[in-house]
């Protein structure tokens, strides 16, 4: 048995793991590359020479920068916001695939208007606005449609490649920066302009490439076209519509569709089972998760990383946008850890808690270092040396990034967008993306001012929270690797507690069919008999399917 990076103990045939699926994904993520780059540009283009003449920032206090650079990029994070929380009715209605393309075309409106701002603040803000409300909606959608297209055992991988994206194009954001402060004259206003016109790029992929996708066959069947979900999910998985895999997740959707009778649920009715047992418990680990991922200490250096590294006595424009284009590539190296090794072998449990765990450390001692040599102070004197602590500061700050992209980062938005049920999933994952936006907008507003005045104290306090974030996910946050779409309900009917400590004792928690075998700490089928049980569950399902043909 070699090394594999899809999640054992599954049904799922090799034909599932499929370049189409792979590709669709990708395309998908074209979204999470706009998200990465748009919230990483801003901070190195606002940090240029040439921007800070354009809009007027030479003789401002350092109070009023701090408001202006606040509002800016929050701004996009209240777009963000409101785009989450608002697009789940769209969504529901006329399907994930179109809904993605509006939210693309959003994006784009909103990317040409801060690229065509020429010294307008007021453009800048509406720009970041209506691009916030393009990829907020995005970020709602896009997890929740790859989830329902992913076979279980790639699930995470294919919700990480979101995450590798939204990584990437943060790094790319990055580095462009820095490239267009050495190689284009600060006269030239092309020198920010640039970097925030290069964001329409994977705009215009996102909204091309959908027109490729298809549509989810879980939102199809919700609708009762459970034809056209067949058609899809046989394309999607390479497989025909008589295999035996076909027809058990056919009848897995068509039945928890058949049980909740999705299509006669109220609006009312929706949100008055998000207080249902079973669905209360969900929502509560969604939004903590969502909401204190932006706690982590890795969004305020990815939205102001020239500042951070001026705390730690980085002096030149250059040699700090220089300094975060390496952060960028420690958070997109930690990214890709978490899609290949941590989602599908090491589990999301066993990730949130390692990750707060080590990523809490790094913190400490960069907090530790920067009140004990007050490198800025220092800086500001001209007093640019720094001795082995400093260095072994500046090496955290990449460590910290590196552990919390590989766990926290990742793993939050593929659990919230995997455990909801299906009748109200997108109401669900509105409501958790809106909160983590919502966290979101809290730090873009609160880092400039925890910078100036509570200088080590920021760092401290991001680590204590880190750190309670880990004893929390040790207790109450299951696993979910592994588990199908369709499962998610059992797992999540025991109070949390009981279903993580059934799991650490290794107990079975999810309810045994036919002929399943408990395995380990979700009660899988044992890979030795599953042959035998899928053929039983899809002749089964076989003739189901033809009774209701021939009733047509």
């Amino acid at each position: 048995m070699g090394w594999s990076t899809h999640a054992s103990g599954t049904l799922d045939p090799p034909e599932v793991r499929n370049w189409r699926i792979h590709l669709i994904a990708l395309v998908a993520s074209m979204s999470a590359l706009a998200m990465g780059y748009d919230t990483a540009v801003i901070g190195g283009t606002m940090a240029l020479n040439s921007f800070i003449r354009d809009f007027g920032w030479q003789n401002v206090s350092k109070n009023t920068r701090d408001t202006i650079q606040a509002n800016i990029v929050s701004t996009f994070q209240a777009g963000c916001f409101f785009g989450a929380l608002l697009t789940f009715p769209l969504a529901e209605k006329i399907g994930r695939r179109i809904t993605v393309m509006i939210a693309g075309t959003v994006f784009l409106a909103g990317g040409t208007l801060m690229t065509a701002a020429n010294g307008n603040l007021n453009l800048i803000y509406a720009g970041r606005a209506i691009a916030g409300l393009g990829i907020g909606a995005c970020s709602l959608v896009v997890p929740v449609y790859i989830a329902e297209v992913a076979p279980p055992s790639i699930r995470g991988r294919l919700v990480g490649i979101f995450e590798i994206a939204s990584q990437g194009g943060g790094m790319l954001g990055f580095w462009i920066n820095y490239a267009t402060d050495r190689t284009i004259n600060v006269q030239n206003k092309a020198q920010w302009i640039i970097p925030l016109a290069l964001q329409l790029f994977p705009g215009v992929m996102l909204v091309t490439g959908m027109m490729w996708c298809p549509e989810s066959p879980r939102w199809l069947a919700r609708g009762d076209n459970f034809e056209g979900a067949e058609k899809i999910l046989t394309t999607l998985r390479g497989l025909p519509a008589t295999d035996s895999y076909i027809m058990r997740e056919m009848g897995e959707i068509r039945a928890q569709v058949e049980e909740r009778s999705t299509n006669h649920m109220s609006k009312k009715a929706q949100f008055k089972k998000l207080f249902q047992k079973g669905t209360r418990n969900r929502m509560g680990i969604g939004l903590a998760l969502m909401f204190l991922q932006s706690f982590t200490g890795v969004n305020i250096i990815t939205y102001y990383a020239p500042r951070i590294f001026e705390t730690l006595g980085i002096s030149g424009t250059s040699l700090k946008l220089f300094s975060t284009g390496f952060y960028g590539i420690a958070k997109t190296l930690g990214m890709i850890t978490f899609t290949v090794v941590i989602v599908e072998k090491v589990g999301r449990r066993k990730g949130l808690i390692w990750g707060a765990a080590l990523g809490c450390i790094p913190m400490w001692y960069i907090g530790g270092y920067v009140m004990r040599a007050d490198p800025a102070t220092a800086a500001a004197r001209g007093d640019i040396s720094r001795d082995g602590w400093g260095y072994l500061a500046m090496v955290c700050v990449y460590i910290n990034a590196f552990i919390i992209c590989a766990t926290w980062q990742g793993i939050t938005w593929t659990y919230a967008s995997e455990i909801f049920p299906l009748d109200i999933r997108m109401l669900c994952v509105s409501l958790t993306t809106a909160d983590t936006w919502l966290g979101s907008f809290i730090i873009a507003r609160s880092t400039p001012y925890m910078i100036s005045d509570l200088g080590y104290g920021a760092y401290f306090f991001f680590a204590s929270i880190l750190l309670c974030m880990g004893i929390w996910a040790f207790l109450f946050v299951p696993e979910t690797k592994g588990v199908t779409l369709e499962e998610m309900d059992a797992l999540f009917l025991k109070p949390m507690h009981q279903a993580v400590w059934a799991q650490i004792r290794g107990k079975p928690i999810l309810p045994m069919g036919d002929g399943d075998v408990g395995e380990g700490k979700l009660g899988r089928r044992d890979s030795e008999t599953s042959d035998v049980q899928e053929k039983d569950v899809g002749v089964k399902q076989v003739e189901v399917l033809r009774e209701e043909k021939q009733t047509r």
